[in-house]
């Protein structure tokens, strides 16, 4: 019997996602909070089974020592499914299992995706956090939040240009854009302020999912409100006529903005189906955004358990290399270990096999397939930080496919473990969660990040388009070049980058699956987020304003006759 792509194993009359998360026995969120030593008054409850935490609450943890921080990662996505929130999930509860204090801290979802095709992002089987249809919808209203944030500076830059241009803004440089938390591809390119005077002055301009925006990367790089704001005012909304940069703060937009997120600013708690805390916070997507969750609540986590497990968004090429060269690097972060998610299934399809041929055992195409695993263990060891691979299994795995996975992985110095816990919880989790215990605690991490501040930001690209993704080359032209140039002479060459490129491959194809070495990387565009603190570098075809697929999962999503949501998962 076959699982959902979310991964993981199945039972005979499994049931769903939707259906075990709806069964869940939830505690009170205060009940989750005194595990954590978090005082009722400190907690903000939406509801029974969620809250936010305190910022005050927050800044007395300060002198307390730091846990061990764990990072899921995983290979390139494929339709097969990989399970990494599964996994993260999972294994925050096989810790709990086995007697280690520990959180998990992931991501919101964004509506667009659930609305698409990708579905929700609560985990899946028995390894999810809960209330699973309140996060992957409006939750706690984090992202309404960004987004009229967001919004609010994209008005007062009309206005203040309507209203005499006093900051002498060339209305042809204004690169700040809007955002709304949905795929919609007609609003990519548009002409605003059209209709006459009275509706300003006509522009080219667009729309980016809210994910992308530079103050969700901000919200997750804050330390505390006043860093939020004095970034939010760092923001560039464009130059003048002689190409000087004018800021959010130039024209009183930051405090404003900053009131808008005070409450978004505060980590969200949760609950895992085994009732372990779970921190949900921020959601910048890694193939066009830092894809990690905020750094306010990692730290927070850190202060609170022994150990902290988190996740980084898509494969190791993404997410795992943003989360050390931009939030590691920024919030001061050293991490542990690393666990690279796989399963035999989306190994076997980067190895060349069809979707539909993925239940028959095929070693020959699965060994071939190892690359891809084999090239992000391999790359988060540039980091200096140790790796296991977790196999997230699915029931049409055989046991000589799963032997080939493990003899691989040991010829890289590193160790495979089947892992169970979509079909049995923390229960089918708990020899992986042992040996991250084992390899966290026994200080081989010696973590360093891709490349130092003061290196050229062109150079910066180029190291991660070769040590990374293994390209022969980076190309841009002269336009590109001309600007990373200039922001380097206004002081902005010290700023990692941020890397827009496919999920599926580690070239900018998304349809070039295994292992490509030798490729070329084609620099579209680039864009300073000054107030985040990096330079977001677009490559290939990918889009900051994602479209929805010609039967997106919205054509499934209704309230059945009980009055219950059918379709998220």
């Amino acid at each position: 019997m076959g699982v959902p792509a979310k991964g993981g194993a199945a039972m005979p009359e499994v049931k769903s996602d939707i259906e075990i998360a709806r069964a869940a026995k939830k505690k009170p969120i205060q009940e989750i909070g005194e595990k954590l030593g978090i005082p009722p008054q400190h907690l903000l409850p939406y509801g029974h089974d969620k809250a936010k935490v305190s910022a005050e609450f927050i800044a007395a943890q300060q002198n307390n020592g730091n846990g061990r921080l764990i990072l899921v990662t995983a290979i390139n996505p494929t339709p097969a499914g990989e399970g990494k929130t599964t996994t993260t999930v999972g294994l925050g509860d096989g810790l709990n299992r086995i007697g280690k204090k520990t959180i998990v801290c992931i991501r919101e979802a964004s509506l667009g995706p659930c609305f698409g095709s990708k579905g929700g992002a609560a985990g899946g089987g028995y390894a999810q956090v809960v209330p699973m249809e309140d996060i992957n919808l409006h939750f706690t209203g984090d992202f309404h939040a960004i987004t009229a944030a967001h919004n609010l500076l994209a008005a007062l830059i009309d206005n203040h240009v309507y209203w005499g241009n006093e900051q002498a803004i060339d209305i042809r440089r204004i690169a700040w854009r809007r955002v709304m938390d949905m795929n919609d591809r007609a609003l990519r390119q548009i002409v605003g302020s059209l209709g006459g005077v009275a509706n300003g002055y006509p522009r080219e301009t667009g729309f980016d999912i809210t994910v992308a925006s530079e103050v969700m990367a901000i919200l997750c790089l804050a330390m505390d409100i006043k860093d939020l704001e004095k970034r939010l005012g760092n923001i560039i909304i464009g130059y003048r006529r002689d190409k000087s940069p004018v800021y959010a703060r130039d024209i009183k937009a930051d405090g404003a903005m900053a009131v808008l997120l005070k409450d978004a600013m505060q980590p969200n708690l949760v609950q895992t189906l085994e009732n372990n805390p779970a921190f949900v916070h921020g959601g910048p997507f890694a193939n066009i955004a830092h894809g990690c969750n905020s750094v306010v609540a990692t730290a927070t986590a850190l202060k609170l358990a022994d150990y902290v497990v988190t996740e980084a968004g898509f494969g190791a090429d993404l997410g795992a290399e943003k989360f050390f060269d931009i939030k590691c690097r920024k919030a001061g972060l050293k991490p542990d270990a690393a666990v690279v998610v796989a399963t035999v299934r989306a190994v076997k399809m980067n190895g060349g096999v069809k979707k539909e041929d993925l239940g028959r055992e095929n070693i020959e195409a699965l060994k071939k397939g190892c690359a891809n695993l084999g090239r992000h263990v391999q790359n988060v060891k540039k980091f200096g930080v140790p790796v296991l691979v977790a196999i997230n299994h699915f029931t049409s795995d055989t046991e000589a496919e799963i032997q080939a996975i493990k003899d691989y992985v040991r010829t890289l110095g590193s160790e495979a473990v089947l892992c169970k816990h979509w079909a049995e919880g923390s229960a089918g989790i708990e020899e992986l969660a042992h040996k991250v215990v084992d390899l966290a605690n026994a200080g081989h991490s010696q973590f360093s990040p891709l490349y130092p501040d003061d290196m050229p930001i062109f150079q910066k690209i180029e190291t991660i388009a070769k040590d990374i993704y293994h390209a022969s080359e980076v190309i841009a032209d002269k336009l590109v070049r001309e600007q990373l140039r200039t922001w380097e002479d206004q002081g902005y060459g010290h700023l990692p980058i941020c890397m827009a490129k496919t999920q599926y491959s580690f070239s900018t194809d998304p349809n070039l699956r295994g292992a490509p070495s030798g490729h070329t990387v084609p620099i579209r565009e680039v864009r300073l987020a000054a107030g985040a603190g990096f330079i977001v570098v677009i490559t290939g075809e990918i889009m900051t304003m994602p479209g929805l697929p010609r039967a997106p999962s919205s054509e499934r999503i209704r309230l059945n006759e009980e009055g219950l949501i059918e379709g998220l998962f």
